[in-house]
Order: C-alpha cells, then sequence, then structure tokens
C-alpha cells in the first residue's frame, strides 16, 4: 500500500533512506558519502523545505511502521523534483521503486526533473526505463544550480533526467 508520510513514519523514512542508500558506498566519489549518509537534521531540514514523501507499506512487516519504500517530491514552481528515492536492500527488484515512481507522477501537470549520481547507472536505467531522460551537461548544470541546494562538488558528479513534460523533443 501507498500512502502519504505522516510524522510517526519519520524514523522508519530515515532508516529506509541510511539502508538503501549503502548501495551508493564506494560508487559516488568518497568525498561525497557521510555517515550515517543522510542525518536525521537534514531529512529534517528537507521536510521543511517542502519535501513530500510517499511510503510503501509492508502492514505485515511491522517494523518501522511497516514502511519499506520511500519517496518524495518537492515543487519547486516551474516543475517538481522527485527526490530521496529508496527501498530496503532486503525488498529490491520487486516493483516497488516504480510503484512509488508511478504514484508520484500521477497527474502532475509540471515538469518533473530527477537528480542522481553519475555514477548509480543502475539509477539511471530505472528512471530511462520509466521514460526519464538525461539533459545535457550544460542544462544539468543550470539546472541543478537553479532548483536544488548542492555543493559544486555534488554538481560535478551527478546527472539530471527529465519527463516529456520538460524535453518534449526527447521522448519518443
Amino acid at each position: 500500500m501507498i500512502r502519504d508520510a505522516v510524522a510517526d513514519d519519520f524514523p522508519a523514512i530515515h532508516a529506509v533512506i541510511n539502508d538503501a542508500a549503502e548501495a551508493y558506498r564506494g560508487i559516488i566519489p568518497a568525498d561525497r558519502w557521510h555517515e550515517p549518509y543522510m542525518s536525521e537534521s537534514e531529512l529534517a531540514g528537507q521536510m521543511a523545505e517542502g519535501v513530500r514523501f510517499r511510503c510503501f507499506v509492508d502492514n505485515g512487516g511491522g517494523v518501522g511502521n511497516g514502511v519499506i519504500g520511500v519517496m518524495g517530491i518537492q515543487d519547486r514552481g516551474e516543475v517538481k523534483l522527485i527526490r530521496h528515492a529508496y527501498v530496503r536492500t532486503d525488498h529490491r527488484s520487486r516493483g516497488i521503486g516504480a510503484l512509488l515512481l508511478a504514484d508520484l507522477i500521477a497527474d502532475e501537470g509540471q515538469p518533473i526533473l530527477i537528480g542522481t549520481w553519475q555514477a548509480a547507472a543502475w539509477a539511471i536505467r530505472f528512471y530511462q526505463k520509466h521514460g526519464f531522460v538525461l539533459v545535457s551537461e550544460t542544462e544539468k548544470t543550470r539546472l541543478l544550480r537553479k532548483f536544488w541546494t548542492i555543493p559544486e562538488r555534488q554538481i560535478e558528479t551527478s546527472v539530471v533526467l527529465a519527463d516529456q513534460r520538460y524535453c518534449p523533443e526527447l521522448t519518443e
């Protein structure tokens, strides 16, 4: 079941993000890795800045309110950003990420952008499989500076993917 996150989900969202982010260890530049990958204060800050999470819940799980997958969306005026898309390690490759993504982008009128690590080939393939396309290097840099608040080093090592509302000429 997919539902909006509630205040009681904060610890579970934090746990899912940090569990799933282990996939990035040794993949992304070492100077961008943190332990934990996302601190509680960083997550709280993201939520305060308008990142709204949806949770995939397995009520049979019991642990962490049964939250096994999370994905956020942030309205940035001209566009919406998909933020923090994670599924617990022991629940990957079951279609949970695809369900969360479809849920978040359904009926959206605004273009959707997604930023991820350039070295995370599996994440890029996932978004491409769901209709997103990589933007050019120049456009990536412009978009990351305009819509995200990240350091220059992260801009250098990231990519941006866009949906057909943003790049209609790039999609089939």
